[in-house]
């Protein structure tokens, strides 16, 4: 997938109506955030939240500790209920959760007692596809995602990035629409979350899912997403949308994304050298 637009950057203040800002060739608007709000109690974590997420589009979202990416990103895929306002995905309400959008954690949550394909084949069985089928789909996942041979591995038995592949099969395995992804990279080692960052563009390109990533990581962000959703502090907010026009393969060191790495740890308040330490919530 290209990215054809220009970098542009739109400030989005509080109870101001946001513009629609679609990646350009988007056929649509996939998920619509219209004056979404979150209390816990009498603490307001996010406050009127306006997004547009189009088809097919990569969007990620990067933000100070404790501003509510997290906790959006479960509104947005229906296992968390909003104080108000409303998520719409192809024009419904999201009201619970559903097989066409699934969650991938940080923590790959595995079941221990089953084996890799058993792992990757338990939504399929959930949702009664007969037998025949869930094992064409399994194998077609585990090529897919590199763990072609390791099907009777239990999670224990193998690294923390091969586990992170099966939980991403598993969610690719009943097809849903939209993937959020909640810092699927963080809790691995560095050359791990690089080769992985690349596999999860492979998949996105093959499928063209609408993904939603959540990253703590600046430079993650502006190499695999097309726009990148800036949140200021509690009570969370879109502060602002930057889109990245690098097209892929992304160079990390090219001018272009150093310098909006830069645009963009400015706006967080941080400087460079600690563009990887801020944690997720």
């Amino acid at each position: 997938m290209e990215i054809r637009s220009l970098v542009e950057t739109a400030e989005l203040g509080r109870g101001e109506e946001a513009p629609s800002l679609l990646l350009a060739g988007a056929n649509k608007g996939k998920i619509i955030v219209q004056e979404l709000f979150k209390d816990f109690d009498s603490l307001r974590v996010l406050d009127g939240i306006h997004l547009e997420v189009g088809e097919g589009e990569f969007l990620a979202l990067v933000g100070p500790s404790g501003c509510g990416k997290s906790t959006l990103l479960r509104m947005l895929a229906g296992l968390m209920k909003p104080s108000g306002g409303r998520v719409l995905i192809d024009g419904e309400e999201v009201r619970g959760p559903s097989p066409s959008r699934n969650l991938v954690f940080q923590e790959h949550a595995l079941y221990p007692w089953r084996t890799v394909s058993q792992n990757v084949a338990l939504g399929l069985e959930i949702f009664r596809f007969p037998p025949a089928e869930i094992r064409r789909r399994v194998k077609e996942l585990l090529a897919l995602v590199g763990l072609e041979g390791f099907d009777d591995y239990y999670p224990h038995q193998i690294s923390g990035g091969m586990r992170q592949r099966a939980a991403l099969a598993r969610v690719l395995a009943v097809d849903p629409d939209v993937l959020f992804l909640d810092e699927p990279f963080g809790a691995l080692d560095a050359m791990t979350r690089l080769t992985l960052q690349k596999e999860l563009l492979r998949l996105w390109d093959h499928s063209g899912k609408t993904v939603v990533l959540v990253t703590h990581d600046v430079e993650e962000a502006l190499y695999l997403a097309d726009r990148v959703a800036i949140m200021s502090a509690v009570p969370g907010r879109i502060r602002e949308i930057i889109r990245v026009k690098d097209p892929r393969p992304r160079d990390r060191g090219s001018a272009s994304l150093v310098s909006l790495k830069r645009t963009v740890l400015d706006l967080l308040g941080l400087e460079p050298k600690f563009s990887q330490t801020i944690p997720a919530i």
